[in-house]
């Protein structure tokens, strides 16, 4: 079982998804756009990915340009700026078991799959 936070407006998480259907196995699909993600879920995403909370925002939008670039936030207030702005977490993850790997470029989530 494969489960991927998934935006789809992003070619690249629709190209992972695309290729975790193709294994055959369920895939769970998380619009993190329209549901938000919980502090516990984030922190927990956080360690199977073995980042931290910045290195999991999207520096690219608009969003952190205007409000946050330049400032100093604990990991702590990341995961929190995170949980309440969905739009600025980078896409997509995918987890199996207790990995997960944010698969930018898609094909990192080969590493997931086995190839």
């Amino acid at each position: 079982m494969y489960t991927i936070y998934h935006n789809t407006r992003c070619k690249v998480s629709r190209a992972v998804l695309e290729l975790l259907i193709k294994t055959g196995q369920p895939v769970e699909i998380i619009d993190y756009m329209s549901k938000k993600i919980t502090r516990p879920e984030l922190e927990k995403l956080l360690i199977e990915l073995q980042m931290r909370p910045f290195d999991l925002v999207r520096t690219q939008e608009d969003l952190y340009k205007k409000e946050y670039k330049g400032k100093t936030f604990s990991n702590e207030e990341w995961v929190h700026i995170l949980c309440n702005n969905s739009k600025l977490i980078e896409r997509p993850i995918v987890k199996k078991g207790y990995q997960a790997r944010l698969c930018r470029p898609a094909e990192i989530v080969n590493e997931l799959i086995g190839k």
